[in-house]
Order: C-alpha cells, then sequence, then structure tokens
C-alpha cells in the first residue's frame, strides 16, 4: 500500500467510525468509562435540600450565609489500544482479516475517547512489544495510532499476552483504561497477568474471531498453515468426523476461555470478523454503566 493508498485508507476508516460514534454510542461511552473520582469544582449558596455535611464553613464564616461545596466527576481517562498483530491476526476467510477487524474496533473507540476529550495510546506486540505509543489528546494523535496500525510490520509472528500486558504494568502506573484487541491464541497462561492488570487497569478483552476457525469451509484434503509456528497440517475436510471434531475443539477452547475471563472478572466482548460491530460495542456500555 503506497502513501496515498494508505492515507485514503485511514481517511476512510475515520469517515465510518466516526459515524459509528456518533450514532451508536452518544453518550454510553461517557458512563460505561468513568473518572478517577470526584474533583472539587466550585461553591454556591446553601439551598434547601443539600447535604449539610458539603458546607464550607470558612466562606460561610466570611459571607455570614451558608455556601456548599461543589464536586464533578473527573473525567479525563487514559485509554490504551493494545493490538495483536501477531500472524494469526492476518487471518480471514472472506473480506476482513481479523486484524482489519481489530482496527476498526480499536478506531471506534480511539474516535469516542476523542471525542470525550480522553487520552489515547497505544501498544502494538505479537510475542514482543512492536511498538509503543504513548497517550496524548487530539485528532492528529488518533490519526497517527491508526496509521501505525494499518502500515506497520511486525517483526516476530509469535503471541505473547503476558508480555504485553507486563510492558503496559510498567509504562502506566496510573490506572487507564485498556482494550486488548486479539484473538487470544496463545498457548501460555495469560490469565493471571490478565488479572494482576486489572488491580491496577479497567482492562476489557476484546476477541476477534472468524468463522473457519470453527467450521472447515472447503471439502477435500487440505493443508491448514500455522503463521505463527510455521507448521503446517493435513487434514480430510470432507470427513463429517473431522469437521465435528474440529468445531467441537473451536468451541471447547472458546468456551473455557470465556468461562477464565467472568471467573476473573475480566468484562469481555466478542466480534466475528464479518458482523456489524455495532451491537457487540453497544452491548459493551450497556452493561458497564
Amino acid at each position: 500500500m503506497n502513501t496515498a493508498e494508505l492515507i485514503k485508507s485511514i481517511r476512510a476508516l475515520e469517515i465510518k467510525t466516526k459515524g459509528l460514534t456518533k450514532q451508536a454510542f452518544s453518550g454510553q461511552y461517557k458512563s460505561a468509562f468513568k473518572g478517577r473520582g470526584m474533583a472539587f469544582s466550585e461553591v454556591r449558596e446553601y439551598q434547601i435540600g443539600d447535604e449539610i455535611r458539603t458546607i464550607d464553613w470558612n466562606v460561610t464564616a466570611r459571607y455570614n450565609t451558608p455556601f456548599i461545596k461543589v464536586f464533578e466527576e473527573e473525567r479525563e481517562l487514559t485509554v490504551m489500544l493494545i493490538l495483536d498483530i501477531s500472524g494469526s491476526s492476518a487471518f480471514g476467510s472472506e473480506t476482513h482479516s481479523k486484524k482489519q477487524r481489530q482496527i476498526e474496533i480499536a478506531a471506534t473507540l480511539a474516535f469516542s475517547a476523542l471525542s470525550n476529550n480522553d487520552k489515547v495510546g497505544a501498544i502494538l506486540f505479537s510475542d514482543q512489544t512492536e511498538l509503543y505509543i504513548s497517550p496524548k489528546k487530539g485528532r492528529d494523535h488518533v490519526l497517527l495510532i491508526l496509521r501505525q496500525m494499518m502500515e506497520f510490520e511486525p517483526k516476530h509472528s509469535g503471541t505473547d499476552l503476558k508480555a504485553a500486558l507486563k510492558f503496559l504494568r510498567n509504562t502506566h502506573k496510573r490506572r487507564a483504561i485498556c482494550f486488548l484487541l486479539s484473538d487470544f491464541e496463545d498457548d501460555t497462561s495469560f490469565i493471571d497477568d490478565m488479572k494482576r492488570t486489572l488491580k491496577h487497569h479497567d482492562l476489557v478483552a476484546v476477541k476477534v474471531k472468524d468463522k473457519s476457525e470453527m467450521k472447515l469451509p472447503l471439502r477435500g484434503f487440505i493443508q491448514l498453515f500455522n503463521s505463527e509456528t510455521n507448521q503446517t497440517t493435513w487434514v480430510n475436510a470432507s470427513s463429517e468426523r473431522t469437521k465435528r471434531l474440529f468445531e467441537k475443539e473451536f468451541i471447547f477452547r472458546e468456551q473455557a476461555l470465556l468461562q477464565k475471563f467472568k471467573s476473573s472478572g475480566i468484562d469481555y466482548v466478542l466480534f466475528n470478523t464479518e458482523e456489524n460491530i455495532v451491537p457487540p460495542l453497544v452491548q459493551l456500555f450497556k452493561s458497564r454503566k
């Protein structure tokens, strides 16, 4: 993709995801992701029904009439988009790869954050941290993040969720809203690291899958290639038994993962490469109110 094509793609992505942000998520993002607490805003005269404990006694004594302190939610947030760019993210059986869908979701979340004047940063990872973009405000910064997500070429093909989460914890001591976008095809035991991260940050698991990962789309003997290990396997796609086992194995692994998320208190949302991303995001936002 040359520079002109890249700019065109980024612009098209901006138009699409900003439209989704305005139409589908107006106000929902803000209510779903809270600020750090309450900050002092101003004082005003006491009115019947106000809490007595909010009276500012110094101002009250100065003007000889009761005044109260008014507090507002400290809204400014930092949103971190942690994007899996390992070999398996390039897989997609029809019009979208998992990586393309992940970037579209990331863009929608980034523009939601932008509309609320929040900072946005990103971590791109494989089996190591490939790229770190520190959080900042502004449209130009969001577009920079999306450009890097679209054009960055990873040096490695494996997946190490634990390493990505450790990097996040080491670089961000203040609480952030963290979206971990991945297919979670990682053989290591990363749940404990997710639970450890959850103690410091608001962590949401965003799982993207493709229908061909569950069902063999072809017939006859086909060669399956693992883009992370470079291993190949021949399977008989005409065998009903093979198809059932293939589907059963995928469902078992996915349900086991979701159960671990649930039992660990980790919010999660599921996406398919060929489905509309709006309903799952709306459901996520509503579930957090």
